[in-house]
C-alpha cells in the first residue's frame, strides 16, 4: 500500500498532533486519578502512554487526509459526479455515488426520476445533493 507520506504538507502533522494532545491528557488525568486508588507501577503507568502515543502515530498513514481541510474530497466536491437512483426521487429520494447512499432531491419540477437511472449532481447544499436526469445519449 503506497501511502505516500513524502507529499503530506507539515500543517497536517501540526494539526493532528494538536488534536492528539487532548485525549493524551485525558489519559494521563485518569491515569493519575486510578493512581490514587490503586498503586499502579511507574512501568505499567509510562507503558500505556507510550502505547497510547503509538496508536496514535500508526493510525496517521491511514487517517492523514481527514485532516486536510484544504484538499478537495470526494465528499467536499460532489457537483459534477454522476449516480444511480436507488430510491424515486419525487422530488427526493436518495442516489448512490461510488458506493455511498445520499439524499438527493430533483431540481426538475414535477418529473420523477425512477429507480435505476443515472442523475448527475448540479448543487450541494450540506448533505443534500440536487441533481438532474443525465441523459446516457450524449
Amino acid at each position: 500500500m503506497n501511502i505516500g507520506l513524502k507529499h503530506i504538507p507539515g500543517r497536517i502533522y501540526l494539526r493532528y498532533g494538536l488534536l492528539m494532545i487532548p485525549g493524551t491528557v485525558v489519559l494521563v488525568l485518569i491515569l493519575i486519578v486510578i493512581q490514587r486508588w490503586i498503586s499502579i507501577p511507574s512501568w505499567l503507568f509510562w507503558s500505556i502512554i507510550g502505547g497510547w502515543l503509538a496508536k496514535d502515530i500508526i493510525m496517521f498513514p491511514y487517517v492523514w487526509r481527514a485532516y486536510d481541510m484544504n484538499q478537495p474530497g470526494i465528499s467536499r466536491s460532489m457537483i459534477g459526479e454522476c449516480g444511480i437512483v436507488k430510491e424515486r426521487l419525487d422530488p427526493s429520494g436518495y442516489i448512490q455515488i461510488g458506493g455511498e447512499l445520499w439524499r438527493a432531491e430533483c431540481l426538475e419540477a414535477g418529473l420523477p426520476i425512477e429507480i435505476g437511472q443515472v442523475v448527475k449532481v448540479i448543487k450541494m447544499e450540506g448533505l443534500k445533493l440536487f441533481v438532474r436526469f443525465e441523459n446516457s445519449g450524449n
